[in-house]
């Protein structure tokens, strides 16, 4: 007989069914691993999106009086004027008035304080541009980039900047 014309042998027909099987399982396989892996992905970044969303929830919370003192701080600098406007000698008429003024101031940073909202310490300190806005520069003895007087307090709420202080920068003395 011709080779052309001889049937399949059952061996190579097996052989071919066995390679196509393999080729299957492989593939399935491939296919299983990046089903897994698009899986695992999915809920790391859920993971990731939920931890996200704590921590904003828990800014929100901490934060969420930010705006409202804020607000407060225009009514804390007019106070510190009217303190401040006041003349050190005052005939007795107005010293209860002076009193009460400086009660009330007491007992507005005591609620910033208990808010976690305090005072950006500036004077005698080097500019810090993360809680320091330079307004001008003055000729002084101090060290230059020296905060040489706060022209309006700044103010922090917990480890957020609420406003930054308004201050005059030393610069070095000019040399005739």
């Amino acid at each position: 007989m011709n080779d052309e014309m001889a049937p399949e042998s059952p061996v190579t027909g097996e052989a071919d069914e066995l390679a196509a099987a393999r080729a299957e399982i492989v593939t399935l396989t491939e296919e299983r691993d990046a089903e897994r892996d698009r899986a695992l992905r999915a809920a790391a970044e859920a993971q990731n999106t939920r931890r996200r969303l704590e921590r904003d929830k828990a800014d929100a919370v901490q934060y969420a009086a930010a705006g409202f003192a804020r607000d407060l701080l225009s009514v804390a600098d007019n106070l510190a004027r009217a303190l401040e406007a006041l003349p050190a000698e005052l005939d007795e008429a107005l010293k209860p008035l002076k009193s009460g003024l400086e009660a009330v101031q007491r007992e507005m940073v005591s609620v910033f304080e208990r808010h976690g909202v305090k005072r950006v310490a500036a004077t005698g300190l080097p500019l810090d541009p993360n809680l320091h806005q330079a307004m001008v520069e003055v000729e002084s003895d101090a060290e230059p980039g020296t905060v040489v007087s706060e022209m309006q307090a700044g103010w922090m709420m917990k480890e957020r900047l609420l406003r930054p202080a308004l201050v005059a920068v030393a610069k070095a003395r000019e040399t005739a």
